[in-house]
């Protein structure tokens, strides 16, 4: 949603409750602590509270969820998510900040909580025409003596994608791309009765065509494009993943690389439908439990 729908659907602190509430229990309030529905609501005009019959304890709806133990106005959280889900490329923390009125701190931990959630949802199976590359994220080497170099063999980080064509894609974080890796990926992220697969020369596709229909465009002596059978789709993705690490972030620590990444291919696979559905499955990422992926 835009910042404009958030100011306008949820004015005050109640309405965000409401509605994480709807998303959570669907109308009926569950206890976070021991599953029970004997749950009353507490008679606090300020707290939006509930209170469990069976285990004596209360509960708000952001408990055990990413939001758990926040301190910050719901309402600031609804605008961290509508700028995160309009920002193509991904938005650093110091823009945030100056957005929502919040210390830098702070809005790196919101924004990195908003990306746990986005790294906790499913993404569902490929088929059809898909095309698998990998890529490499850093800084630009200094060339010394032929110590660094470029692609494969660089000291950059090694990323992997999947991507369908005009679908969704998968990307992972690697720090080795062999045979038996490439054949792990394919078989939990493709459909392999559905699919066909493209890739480059790189040899460590070559146990594909065992399982799965595959072929081919030969990078090594600059053919790219040979009928259908290309990887642009797949690059055209990293061109996003390379512009929010150029032009948005800088740096990917390897630690937080996986939901820079998440991010990215959360969007991207969201393209066709409009930044309220971005922002409504967001939503429900945040209402998973947060020991999941914390």
């Amino acid at each position: 949603m835009t910042i404009i729908e958030v100011f306008k659907k949820f004015p005050t602190q109640k309405d965000c409750i409401e509605y994480l509430e709807t998303i959570r229990w669907s109308g009926e309030v569950t206890c976070p602590y021991c599953g029970s529905k004997n749950v009353y609501k507490m008679d606090t005009e300020d707290r939006f509270r509930h209170h469990c019959n069976d285990c004596t304890r209360s509960f708000s709806v952001t408990v055990n969820t990413i939001m758990h133990d926040t301190r910050l106005p719901l309402q600031k959280w609804f605008l961290a998510i509508s700028l995160i889900s309009g920002a193509k490329k991904s938005i650093p923390s110091r823009q945030l900040a100056r957005h929502l009125e919040l210390p830098v701190k702070t809005a790196y931990s919101l924004s990195q909580r908003i990306r746990k959630a986005i790294y906790g949802t499913v993404s569902p199976l490929l088929k059809g025409i898909v095309e698998m590359d990998e890529t490499y994220i850093g800084g630009k080497p200094r060339y010394k003596n032929g110590e660094n170099k470029r692609g494969r063999g660089t000291k950059k980080q090694m990323v992997v994608g999947i991507a369908e064509r005009n679908g969704n894609v998968f990307v992972a974080k690697k720090d080795r791309l062999k045979s038996a890796d490439v054949v792990d990926i394919v078989l939990e992220n493709v459909n392999i009765e559905e699919s066909t697969i493209y890739t480059d020369d790189f040899k460590a596709y070559n146990k594909l065509k065992k399982f799965i229909n595959h072929d081919r465009v030969n990078h090594s002596i600059h053919e790219y494009v040979k009928g259908e059978i290309h990887t642009n789709t797949i690059e055209g993705f990293w061109s996003l993943v390379k512009r929010a690490w150029y032009g948005t972030h800088h740096h990917y620590s390897l630690k937080y690389m996986d939901l820079y990444l998440s991010e990215t291919a959360f969007k991207y696979n969201r393209r066709h439908e409009g930044q309220n559905r971005v922002s409504r499955d967001i939503f429900r990422g945040l209402m998973v439990n947060y020991a999941q992926v914390r």
